[in-house]
């Protein structure tokens, strides 16, 4: 770890006692004098994305394999934080790919979907984000993922929206050129269930 990120943490509780005084609290009292610290934990854990890549969550959980049909794994809970304002934002990922050969273990794209979401992020780049690394990992003949999540920048404050979601979509090779395919995916991505 790099001196930058191991001293990081001491700086963030020391920012967020500037932050409760700024807000007009008092960082002193008792149900506040170890919020810092937590703030400082919390935001390690929310942002952990920053220190794995793609390859390591996936480690070696590709395996051979003649399989030509598409995996979709739908419903991938996930939880983010707007970069705008810091707020959450959350609901499900599905990612699916038509192997070229090549297939992952299946828990392993809940794990790829988990190092782009435990960031500062934009739902829309982080959708491409994952569609980028299951093409590049794999290697397969495309890769689809769709996003539907609730932000809570535009439920808490701002418009006030409370049941407003925002889908995003992310298509890569067969899944853009073959239209049967992406009829298949998007069908199968939106089948049942209710929205995040």
């Amino acid at each position: 770890m790099s001196s930058t990120k191991a001293e990081a943490g001491p700086r963030i509780a020391a920012e967020v006692r500037h932050i409760l005084a700024a807000i007009g609290e008092d960082p002193g009292r008792p149900g506040l004098l170890r919020t810092p610290a937590r703030v400082e934990s919390a935001l390690g854990f929310l942002t952990r994305g920053y220190r794995v890549t793609a390859q390591e969550a996936v480690g070696d959980g590709v395996f051979e394999e003649a399989h030509e049909s598409m995996i979709l794994v739908r419903d991938i809970e996930l939880y983010s934080l707007c970069e705008h304002h810091m707020l959450p934002f959350f609901g499900r990922a599905h990612v699916a790919y038509v192997p070229d050969g090549r297939i992952v273990g299946l828990s392993k794209l809940p794990r790829l979907v988990d190092v782009f979401a435990r960031r500062l992020q934009v739902q829309e780049r982080m959708t491409d984000q994952i569609a980028d690394a299951v093409m590049e990992i794999l290697r397969p003949r495309g890769a689809g993922v769709v996003i539907e999540a609730a932000h809570l920048c535009m439920m808490m404050r701002g418009v006030e929206k409370q049941n407003s979601r925002t889908v995003t979509s992310a298509l890569r090779g067969i899944f853009r050129d073959d239209p049967k395919t992406r009829d298949e995916f998007l069908r199968l991505a939106h089948a049942g269930g209710e929205p995040a």
